[in-house]
């Protein structure tokens, strides 16, 4: 008989406590209404109620709910997408003005099938959430879009205010947790994004608990760094389905305080790291604290630089 697979049983602090009240019900009325997707949903965020019933803030999916990968990691549907929707980005600004944002994010699922991979709604996306939302901050959280360097450009020519890519895991656990996705190709698409627009700040985002070491992840920490990438956050990846990568361990508390002190030390003008973490997560404070940050930084220098 095959020997039963054990999981890793799952920690107190990693229960969540459900909030369905008016305003979780009236954003997704609303999402329903304007036929537009959340990866708050698509990819069962464990912070969706705190998000939407609390902070009235969600993170916008565009080009569709099905991806053409399927990375080990991700609930997302995959498959073959359907066709561009360009009235989507016109409906996606109409709802952050409605939901009175200061801040959004605009992630997508891989189109590989397209020959920008999506770069073209992508920032005509971006134009009309600023064209309705003038002092709204936008952050984008594409794919590595193939690694074609025009692609980036396109959207980058948007201006969106924050460019966010994640890097996901540590460089040998990799080929078997992203699909198609390579390390060194999202390295090279931060490095290329800030090469673009040095005064747009990078962000990047770490899963742990998938079976790296501490030391794979400081050397993570080093080759964003290297590419001069702003913020990080760090968060516990919790297994969608059966289907996918299981659990190798739960990281406490502590330790993700660990893993922030370290960050900081490495330089980032913010760390995000928590066990809920994810690349979005409380998104609009990171910003902020990050410009922060970037100001000391700047003052320190000049003031060096005049002594």
């Amino acid at each position: 008989m095959a020997k039963k697979e054990e999981h890793v049983r799952k920690p107190e602090w990693l229960k969540i406590k459900l909030n369905t009240n008016e305003s979780y019900k009236g954003l997704k009325k609303m999402m329903r209404e304007k036929n537009l997707n959340t990866v708050c949903e698509e990819a069962k965020c464990p912070n969706i109620h705190e998000c939407w019933a609390v902070r009235k803030t969600a993170t916008f999916m565009i080009l569709g709910d099905v991806c053409t990968r399927a990375c080990r990691f991700c609930a997302v549907k995959t498959g073959l997408p359907n066709e561009l929707d360009w009235d989507e980005p016109k409906r996606l600004a109409e709802s952050v003005e409605q939901m009175g944002l200061k801040h959004v994010v605009i992630t997508a699922v891989a189109r590989d099938d397209l020959k920008d991979g999506g770069a073209g709604v992508f920032a005509e996306t971006v134009r009309a959430v600023r064209r309705v939302n003038p002092f709204c901050t936008i952050e984008v959280l594409p794919s590595d879009m193939m690694g074609l360097e025009e692609n980036l450009k396109t959207l980058m020519e948007a201006r969106p205010n924050i460019m966010n890519h994640n890097i996901e895991t540590v460089r040998r656990l990799t080929p078997r947790v992203r699909a198609r996705a390579t390390y060194d190709r999202s390295l090279e698409f931060l490095r290329y994004a800030k090469e673009l627009h040095p005064d747009i700040p990078t962000k990047s985002s770490l899963m742990v608990g998938l079976g790296e070491t501490k030391e794979e992840i400081i050397e993570t920490m080093d080759d964003l760094r290297a590419q001069d990438v702003n913020i990080m956050t760090i968060g516990q990846y919790l297994q969608p389905s059966k289907k996918h990568l299981k659990v190798e361990r739960y990281y406490s508390p502590d330790e993700f305080a660990e893993l922030k002190d370290i960050a900081m030390e490495k330089g980032f003008d913010h760390c995000e790291s928590g066990p809920l973490v994810r690349s979005s997560y409380h998104a609009d404070e990171q910003v902020n604290e990050a410009q922060v940050q970037a100001e000391a930084k700047k003052y320190q220098q000049s003031s060096v630089t005049e002594s």
